[in-house]
């Protein structure tokens, strides 16, 4: 049976009037330092955001969470944070800020597939 290993991960939320602090869950950002993986899953479901906000800012807010992806991967996209190592661009993402676009606080746990526990803390947080 293959080992466990400590993974971190933190929920995504839109938070369209901060003052308000009403927020939506849009999405799971995971980091194994030992297997070397950092990935978000984002999934915008836009009617639902739209109680939240005005249909115009829904498409801001998505490309926003584009960048959340992009960072993830390290892509060019994503401007200097995206030439930081993956514990670096982990830690600037789930930094607090008072934005749009946040990070829950951070919650460690134990993995033996990241991308399967990823793709269980999305289904249970989010959808």
């Amino acid at each position: 049976m293959p080992g466990k290993h400590v993974f971190e991960y933190a929920v995504v939320r839109v938070v369209p009037r901060v003052e308000r602090e009403e927020f939506m869950n849009v999405g799971v950002i995971l980091y194994c330092k030992k297997l070397n993986f950092l990935q978000a899953i984002i999934t915008v479901d836009e009617d639902r955001l739209c109680c939240f906000t005005n249909r115009e800012d829904v498409q801001e807010i998505k490309a926003n969470l584009y960048a959340f992806d992009q960072i993830c991967q390290g892509s060019p996209e994503s401007g200097p944070i995206g030439t930081l190592d993956e514990a670096s661009r982990f830690r600037w993402l789930t930094a607090t800020r008072s934005t749009v676009v946040q990070a829950s606080k951070v919650h460690p746990g134990l993995c033996t597939n990241p991308l399967q526990t990823l793709i269980r803390l999305h289904t249970q947080l989010v959808l």
